[in-house]
């Protein structure tokens, strides 16, 4: 009996031991410009072309320089909108919006304000700083830049498959609009496919 009941914790030990090394994980770093792709979804490759893609149309564009011509150099402004994502997927739009802030703001063409997430926080501490801030380190209420141009756009996808095959096509749409005449003065767009086959799974 005693024998048996050994036996019993025995197997039961190995048992545990063999499920704890079954969950380990294998973690390595890689460079981040590597390109991966495991699912099929959209990834941080994809967010990198897009970035890459409407940075070089937007700066491109004669918006910007237009806009300097008209008012004696002065850079023009933007503020960034809503870039939605129409998908299923779970997309995180800010990768390659927080791409394109910083193109914009180091070409020295263009200038970025805060956002109204952003500015609901930095209004904030404007006001705690006229009560509690010394008066000569005070920053000024009502002296906000204000934007000429909002970009925003949107993310949309075409899913096509059978057994196990799979297409998905994305497209990107991206606009700079005036926020005076709501007129476009620039439109960009980038498309996305990937072709995804998966492998049969033998038992």
């Amino acid at each position: 009996m005693r024998l048996t009941h050994g036996l019993r914790f025995l197997a039961l030990g190995i048992a545990v031991t063999a499920g704890a090394a079954c969950s380990i994980k294998r973690v390595s770093r890689i460079d981040p410009a590597t390109v991966t792709d495991l699912s099929g979804n959209w990834n941080d490759v994809d967010s990198r072309l897009v970035a890459s893609e409407l940075i070089n149309q937007s700066l491109a564009a004669p918006w910007a320089r237009q806009y300097a011509d008209a008012h004696g150099g002065q850079v023009a402004t933007v503020i960034i909108g809503d870039m939605r994502n129409r998908t299923y997927e779970h997309i995180a739009v800010g990768t390659f919006v927080k791409d394109l802030e910083r193109a914009f703001v180091n070409s020295g063409v263009v200038r970025i304000v805060a956002s109204r997430e952003e500015r609901s926080g930095i209004r904030d501490e404007r006001a705690d700083q006229q009560s509690n801030a010394a008066p000569e380190t005070r920053t000024r209420m009502a002296r906000e830049q204000g934007a000429q141009y909002m970009l925003q756009g949107d993310v949309q996808e075409i899913v096509d498959g059978a057994g196990r095959e799979q297409v998905r096509y994305y497209q990107i749409d991206a606009s700079l609009v005036d926020l005076e005449s709501n007129a476009k003065v620039w439109v960009g767009q980038h498309k996305i496919k990937k072709y995804v086959q998966r492998r049969h799974l033998t038992p």
